[in-house]
């Protein structure tokens, strides 16, 4: 039998199925104004105590409540009440696994009150000297508490707040992992195999994080400005909620704004750049025809064969596939980041412009991590980078390219090339014309940045007057 407690305590059943339910009515809610329950499950009847007491003490406003309050009870209040209107869902679970994992287990029963600078300097000191917390974390969890005991200050629980005394040690930088130029070019090469390459190559280019990349939607490329417009993350999350359902998924994706205000941007893309992406448009159109109404149009720039999303795992495991086509060891995804950065100072791009580009906070950021730089325009910056990036594959200069003639009853041939269609000719004789093509179609591979891989003959629709020769540029 249920326990029946007074007003907003709450009562704990032992359910059929083992578990334990944790009931608490709340007399009113705040934007309804009805009154409301809220039920919570746990394994033990100590978990579901535990719980309870939790519960009642963030929905009871009685000031008594206050009195002997916790660091622990004061946190989780704060998070729910006062943080978790206006914080994005990555920042959300954040917080709570600084409460959950370091300061609950060590700090969460002293009381509010009992909180001093000596007791949170000790308490960051064990953290990075014992158990190797880097100083990056330890930062991120001393500004979560001071926003935390900022508020606590406000309602007159504390008369300071114990966070703005603390001395935070700096460990030393974090080291870079940065692709070598021999690396890049092997990367850049090994892309042309991958259905997924094309990415890999859009990132060298312009320094995209994972989830700005798998965020991407048509409706952000600008194709006459050449520009990429970053508004989207895309990333696997835990629930905020979590599942009380046995089997119940922990995790879903979620697609939120940008890391940070920066971060929303916009980059310039190189001509190539562009036509790679045009090129896997036709390869998304490909998709759509061979599935039928399997196909499912999300709108996204990077998808399955069937027009879904890809989640950052997964697209994970097709960059694997690509460092290990090409002979490299394990660079992590955002290596390509800080590969972009590292080429586009070596090739002077001021700091100013390359901070814009890779959206950090500020410039100083940007010249710590790396190093110095001269002052020019986004585009002129961009535009320093295309011959490092001159790399083909070592066949395809050698490969022929598939051209359409078209025979007319009244004499004239007309020539065009499928995979550069400003390459035509219209005359009467055919062999001029496999010359002029030839010529035209080696001036314009040699102007290439990547030179593509011939359409394949089977994809080329013909009408019963044409026909398709293969040619092989300048000879």
């Amino acid at each position: 039998m249920a326990k029946i407690r007074e007003n907003h305590e709450g009562t704990i059943r032992l359910r059929a199925d083992g578990r334990y339910e944790v009931r608490v009515s709340v007399p009113h809610d705040v934007i309804t104004g009805k009154p409301r329950r809220i039920s919570k499950y746990a394994k033990t009847k100590e978990e579901a105590v535990k719980i309870l007491n939790e519960l009642t003490f963030l929905y009871d406003t009685k000031p008594r409540t206050f009195e002997r309050c916790t660091l622990d009870q004061w946190l989780k209040l704060c998070l729910e009440v006062y943080l978790r209107p206006g914080i994005k869902q990555s920042t959300y679970l954040s917080y709570e696994s600084y409460i959950r994992n370091h300061l609950g287990p060590v700090l969460g029963e002293v009381q509010l009150k009992d909180i001093t600078p000596r007791m949170l300097q000790m308490f960051y000191n064990h953290k990075q000297a014992v158990e190797g917390l880097s100083p990056k974390t330890t930062i991120n969890i001393n500004l979560f508490l001071h926003r935390a005991l900022d508020f606590a200050q406000r309602e007159g629980l504390i008369t300071s707040n114990p966070a703005a005394g603390v001395n935070l040690p700096r460990g030393p930088k974090p080291t870079i992992s940065i692709l070598t130029r021999d690396e890049q070019n092997r990367l850049i090469l090994a892309s042309y195999q991958h259905r997924y390459g094309v990415f890999v190559r859009l990132t060298l280019f312009t320094g995209l994080r994972l989830g700005e990349l798998l965020g991407l939607r048509w409706e952000d490329v600008d194709v006459a400005g050449r520009l990429l417009h970053i508004r989207r993350t895309l990333s696997r999350l835990n629930k905020m909620d979590r599942p009380n359902t046995p089997g119940e998924n922990t995790t879903e994706i979620v697609i939120q704004t940008p890391k940070t205000e920066n971060s929303a941007r916009t980059v310039p893309l190189l001509p190539q750049v562009l036509q790679d992406l045009q090129a896997w448009r036709a390869v998304q159109m490909n998709d759509r025809a061979a599935a039928g109404d399997s196909y499912c149009d999300s709108g996204m720039v990077v998808t399955n064969q069937l027009g879904g999303y890809i989640e950052p795992r997964t697209f994970r495991d097709y960059y694997c596939q690509i460092l290990e086509l090409a002979g490299l060891p394990h660079f992590t995804f955002h290596a390509l980041r800080h590969t972009f950065a590292s080429r586009a100072m070596e090739q002077k791009m001021d700091a100013k412009t390359l901070s814009v580009i890779l959206g950090h906070a500020s410039v100083a950021f940007t010249s710590d991590t790396y190093t110095h730089v001269l002052t020019e325009h986004k585009h002129e910056g961009m535009a320093l980078l295309n011959e490092l990036f001159d790399v083909q594959p070592a066949t395809v200069c050698d490969q022929p390219y598939p051209i359409v003639i078209t025979f007319t009853p009244d004499g004239p041939i007309d020539i065009t090339v499928p995979n550069f269609p400003n390459i035509t000719y219209y005359g009467p004789n055919l062999q001029d014309g496999l010359t002029m093509i030839r010529e035209d179609l080696q001036e314009e591979l040699l102007t290439c940045i990547f030179q593509p891989q011939p359409i394949p003959v089977n994809e080329i629709p013909l009408s019963e007057n044409q026909q398709v020769l293969m040619i092989t540029p300048g000879r």
